[in-house]
């Protein structure tokens, strides 16, 4: 399966990703339940999610209201209290695990963008409305709702992002559309005006984007079987002001992303450890260091990343920071995506202790061709039985295996 985002009319906001993903089947009740959880630390807020025309075409409309507008918040604050909330209310949920650290990646996104509109560091910036809480529960909502729907597995794309034109009233006064901070945030990706004279995308419809997007486009894939759900935005137009998202099967048999390469041979051994996390937390969906020999013999290591094709220039700005490199290698690399991979939980029992253990398993031709136990999970078992970790994991994979013979 695929996602195709479809901003090229409506542009993009963060309830109206909200809306259309709960219009393709995410569960409505829960996202509600997770952004009031949250809110509830930053302010009070009134969520009303409704079926609604937008010129004509019904749509799902967020209603997303909170009574601390303009309120100014840092953005270090913010993380903090995230982390402190899913400590307290969800320590032991991965789904809304993941959900929080795309909330942070979305809100680094823009606090980078904001530090480069107005000349500031990290920990001087603040932020007027995207620290709002109704923006916070936007971002949470959005984010929820898209791990919810399992599309962190799949293959996202986007059309050209309408921004709209204008001007537009903010904190820091009237100011041109796009704003400073969408144009950076959007600064490699296809956008065009379109033609309404209002904003259409915000800095954290544009954050959301870039952060779940694989692959901008400027025209459809190949699709098969379709779902359309609509997010309805909030202002009434001339035009559909409604975010369109299809969810369909590709017959587009190749998929493109981008290889990092560089080589070290000065780095202590604490830092090359360190940079699995950073690379990961940055945007890199693998990272590999291999030992090898340099120049003169020196012992040196390969620094290899594979990133989507957007995030490659900014992965190479974090692999010269944290390394020092003098240069990194850009390799575009065309792969079939002949393989399906689906994460699971099931329970297995070993000796008579049971325990959820994940597994990443992966298809071809609706056959299981890979099975492998998350290590995490093998390495508490092992703990509890006393059995060495190569031996449970051939125990809990056979169990897997007998347990989903007909899947």
């Amino acid at each position: 399966m695929v996602l195709i985002i479809d901003p090229q009319v409506s542009g993009l906001a963060g309830n109206m990703f909200i809306g259309a993903f709960i219009d393709i089947g995410a569960d409505k009740d829960k996202i509600i339940d997770v952004m009031k959880t949250y809110s509830e630390d930053f302010g009070d807020v009134k969520i009303d999610i409704k079926k609604q025309p937008k010129n004509g075409i019904m749509s799902t409309y967020a209603e997303i209201i909170a009574e601390d507008n303009n309120k100014a918040r840092h953005y270090k604050d913010i993380i903090e209290k995230l982390d402190m909330i899913t400590e307290e209310k969800y320590p032991d949920d991965e789904t809304i695990a993941k959900t929080i650290a795309l909330t942070k990646k979305i809100f680094k996104t823009i606090a980078d963008a904001e530090c480069k509109a107005h000349g500031m560091s990290i920990d001087e910036i603040h932020f007027h409305e995207v620290g709002n809480t109704d923006a916070i529960c936007d971002v949470i909502g959005a984010s929820y709702a898209y791990h919810l729907l399992g599309l962190d597995k799949e293959k996202v794309y986007s059309l050209p992002i309408a921004t709209g034109y204008g001007t537009v009233n903010t904190q820091h006064g009237l100011l041109p559309v796009p704003a400073p901070a969408v144009i950076n945030i959007l600064g490699d990706v296809p956008t065009q005006g379109g033609v309404a004279k209002t904003e259409l995308t915000t800095p954290t419809g544009a954050a959301i984007a870039v952060n779940i997007v694989d692959e901008f486009i400027t025209t459809y894939p190949q699709l098969g079987y379709k779902k359309v759900g609509y997010g309805a935005g909030r202002k009434d137009l001339e035009i559909l002001n409604a975010l369109r998202l299809i969810h369909a099967e590709s017959i587009t048999p190749k998929d493109t992303i981008t290889t990092l390469e560089t080589n070290v041979d000065t780095l202590p051994g604490e830092v090359l450890g360190s940079l699995y996390d950073v690379l990961l937390n940055e945007g890199a969906s693998d990272v590999s260091i291999t030992p090898t020999f340099m120049k003169k013999n020196r012992p040196g290591y390969i620094i290899k990343v594979i990133c989507r094709n957007h995030n490659a220039a900014h992965l190479c700005d974090v692999l010269i920071k944290h390394t020092g490199t003098l240069g990194v290698r850009m390799i575009p690399t065309m792969h079939r995506a002949a393989v399906v991979r689906k994460n699971v939980i099931q329970q297995v029992e070993v000796e008579g202790i049971k325990e959820d253990v994940r597994f990443k398993i992966g298809y071809s031709d609706d056959m299981v061709v890979k099975c492998s136990p998350e290590y995490d999970d093998i390495k508490k078992l092992a703990d509890k039985t006393d059995i060495p970790i190569k031996d449970l994991i051939e125990i809990v994979k056979i169990q897997y295996l007998e347990n989903n013979k007909g899947e």
